[in-house]
């Protein structure tokens, strides 16, 4: 039996998330494909604090089945990239295997059935699983959970023996994968889980981690709080919404939470000597202060928010968008830069996300731009691979009928805009616009983020430019224009009719100018078609059609 309360649980959680945030860029650099894009560890950790800010917007004394909604909810809502969405499918699967075990709690048996769970959930969301992924990772973990139910092992021996688990799977990934053991790393989405799952134990458990970890994973156990607030009531009868810290060692808990109810409503008062947090939705916040600031206290993080001024800002934007001509079908694109950004809009895309390689949007992001679209139905273009999952994860949760056209650049998305029919069907126009994409070839040039090899095994120096062929590397060198003109030719630019060129924000109009006539003289019947991208990171991104 299992003695861990709520608040424990809540705050374990909480520092998982903590002890992913704060490793993110080491699981982001056992990415083996060498360029900076927004990565795993960056992906499941913004996941992760989805639904750490979803449960600190519970009410106190929540039930069981509230959290495990909340928890699968916001990791939802919050899951970035294939990542994030994989580990979106794993939390829900842990709190669907967690259903009747409310009264006992977090046991050997509950561990079972929770891991047992969240890997049938977790493969049931990839279409074609990969051995010597996070997928495995949860799968071996999940056997550890069952191997240690049949050893009849105690709740915290059963912790232990997961978490090492987890680990050793982690160990074997590169068994199965050998661009893993070529590159001399171990699965990045595999290792980010077991940082979590280990976090979580040992804050529960209360342990400084695991001794004798083989790949020294382990670390001590962050702590973190979760405070737990009610939303604001935009009807009440009190304008400010007024949050504070108090610092008291003298404080009367007891007189302060009788004094709040007599300034206004929503009060609450929480945490313990020396230190508090007070919320209340007041119309006198001086007097409010004015009380703590009389009974030997300090304040700080002092915020006041006028209720009334952001319901009429909300409600302002609420009309202003009804005023928007309403239309059958509209269109929901995501844009790496504000140059393109200012081409989709040209194009007639009705929402721009911003993200892309250096930030993947969430679905709750996604979500949201679809639903500011004033029309029936809406086509959602990710323009990248890392985006695709979420944006799908979008079509199942919204209201509003909408489809993915999966492009994977921007110049297909460009392309796929041609396609557009705004009087047709949502179903012929994604067909339309995928079979409008499908000849359009993109190469996009950055630099190496790590040593690596390009696609037929020549070395990559961190810091290289490389030119990247739809996904595969196949150029590189020291300067920005020499790879777009070797990568030209790896694409067969001779076969071409046009050309678009997407100028990333550090490639200034003067090199452009330069590029396009280096281009122009190499290929003399290619219409070449330059723009600002603005796009980071990514001086030239370009397409063949």
């Amino acid at each position: 039996m299992s003695n861990y309360s709520t608040h424990e649980v809540l705050n374990a959680i909480a520092a998982a998330q903590k002890a992913l945030s704060d490793r993110k860029d080491e699981v982001n650099r056992l990415n083996v494909f060498p360029v900076p894009d927004g990565d795993t560890g960056t992906n499941m950790s913004l996941t992760m604090q989805m639904v750490v800010d979803n449960l600190a917007k519970l009410p106190i004394g929540a039930s069981s089945a509230e959290i495990r909604k909340t928890i699968t909810t916001g990791a939802l809502m919050g899951a970035r990239g294939n990542s994030g969405v994989i580990t979106s499918q794993i939390l829900r699967g842990l709190c669907e295997g967690f259903e009747g075990f409310e009264e006992e709690g977090i046991t050997t048996a509950s561990l079972d059935s929770c891991f047992a769970r969240a890997t049938e959930v977790a493969f049931q969301a990839v279409r074609k699983p990969v051995e010597g992924t996070i997928l495995t990772v949860i799968k071996d973990t999940a056997a550890a959970a069952k191997k240690a139910r049949k050893k009849k092992l105690s709740t915290e021996e059963a912790l232990d023996f997961i978490v090492n688990g987890a680990y050793e799977s982690v160990q074997r990934t590169p068994e199965f994968l050998p661009v893993l053991k070529e590159n001399g790393v171990v699965d990045a989405g595999g290792f980010g889980l077991a940082i979590l799952i280990d976090a979580f134990a040992a804050t529960l458990t209360g342990k400084e981690g695991f001794a004798g970890d083989a790949l020294a994973m382990s670390r001590p156990a962050p702590k973190a709080e979760i405070e737990q607030i009610d939303d604001w009531d935009v009807d009440s009868a009190f304008r400010y919404c007024t949050e504070f810290l108090v610092h008291s060692n003298t404080i009367d808990v007891d007189a302060a939470k009788d004094f709040l109810p007599t300034m206004g409503d929503c009060d609450l008062m929480v945490g313990m000597h020396p230190n508090f947090k007070v919320h209340v939705h007041s119309n006198r916040p001086d007097q409010v202060l004015g009380w703590f600031l009389t009974h030997d206290c300090q304040i700080s993080e002092v915020h006041v928010h006028n209720m009334k001024l952001q319901s009429d800002e909300r409600n302002e934007k609420i009309e202003a968008q009804l005023e928007a001509e309403h239309k059958p079908l509209g269109v929901v694109a995501v844009a790496p830069g504000s140059g393109t950004a200012k081409i989709f809009e040209s194009l007639g895309v009705d929402v721009v996300i911003s993200g892309g390689q250096t930030m993947n949007p969430s679905t709750a992001d996604i979500l949201a731009a679809v639903n500011k679209v004033n029309a029936d139905s809406v086509v959602i273009l990710p323009n990248n691979k890392n985006i695709i999952m979420a944006a799908q994860a979008c079509v199942e949760v919204s209201e509003k009928p909408c489809a993915v056209v999966a492009t994977t650049s921007v110049p297909q998305a460009f392309s796929a805009m041609f396609g557009f029919d705004g009087e047709a069907s949502l179903e012929e126009n994604v067909e339309a616009m995928t079979e409008a994409f499908a000849e359009v070839k993109t190469g996009e040039v950055t630099h190496a983020i790590k040593d690596s090899k390009d696609a037929h095994g020549n070395p990559i120096k961190d810091g290289d430019v490389i030119g990247i062929a739809d996904g595969s590397i196949e150029a590189v060198g020291s300067d920005v224009s020499d790879v777009v003109l070797a990568l030209l030719e790896t694409m067969e630019a001779d076969d071409a009719d046009t050309m678009t060129i997407l100028a990333g924000e550090d490639f200034s109009d003067e090199d452009l100018e330069a590029l396009v006539a280096r281009i122009e003289e190499a290929y003399e019947d290619l219409e070449i078609d330059p723009h600002r991208g603005e796009q980071a990171l990514y001086p030239v991104v370009f397409s063949l059609e």
